[in-house]
């Protein structure tokens, strides 16, 4: 379901610290936008942040960059960043903004070198040729990601979508990942720690399984 445009999103995100307004002047300097240098994670599709502005917390030893293309649920995952952080520290290690992830080579470069990519609950999208390659896991999407991700760099995929997932083991395959982790009902594996997503706890209400794996990337030979 669409959000309805909330017209406070955009003057309160002109006014948050923790913003990035211009995410293009930032391709190949995103590491020297935080506060204190450490291993950087990126999310792409975040969504309201539920398990995002949790996770940052949580991890202070680790830069969290959270990225989704509407303007009105970034606004909502900035409040929320405040709420979780609100009496414990200030919003120090994590940037939200948002963008079209499809065009991600134009905000990263190969010199901003991230460590971790999330992806949760991205569109699924019809398994036909010019459907599916606007999947975030499809191939072309992987050959993006492979420029700034770090060899070894993992990516953490979750879905409640059987083909979807299916597919995306072959697209991995084919971008040169490894499958280091791999489960077809995460919340019954054990699998530590889980940050639950908005969809994820909507999805499990009703019953459905999610799937879970991480990707790690090798070095191209």
């Amino acid at each position: 379901m669409r959000m309805r445009v909330k017209k406070w999103a955009r003057p309160e995100l002109d006014e948050c610290p923790f913003y990035v307004k211009d995410p293009a002047e930032m391709r190949g300097k995103w590491n020297r936008a935080f506060e204190k240098n450490a291993p950087v994670h990126l999310e792409l599709g975040c969504g309201k942040g539920v398990s995002t502005c949790l996770m940052a917390l949580e991890n202070p030893e680790v830069n969290y960059i959270a990225v989704d293309i509407n303007t009105s649920i970034m606004g909502v995952c900035k409040r929320n960043a405040e709420n979780a952080y609100r009496g414990k520290r200030a919003v120090d290690n994590l940037l939200i903004t948002n963008f079209h992830i499809e065009y991600i080579w134009k905000f990263f470069a190969p010199e901003d070198v991230i460590d971790r990519i999330y992806i949760s609950f991205c569109n699924p999208w019809d398994k036909r040729p010019k459907q599916a390659k606007h999947r975030l896991t499809h191939t072309r999407q992987l050959s993006f990601y492979r420029e700034f991700l770090k060899d070894g760099g993992e990516i953490y995929f979750k879905t409640d979508d059987d083909t979807l997932f299916h597919d995306s083991l072959k697209y991995f395959e084919e971008s040169g990942f490894d499958i280091s982790y791999i489960t077809y009902d995460l919340h019954e594996s054990g699998f530590s720690p889980n940050y639950e997503t908005e969809h994820e706890r909507m999805f499990s209400s009703e019953g459905v399984p999610i799937k879970f794996l991480i990707a790690k990337k090798q070095p191209k030979i």
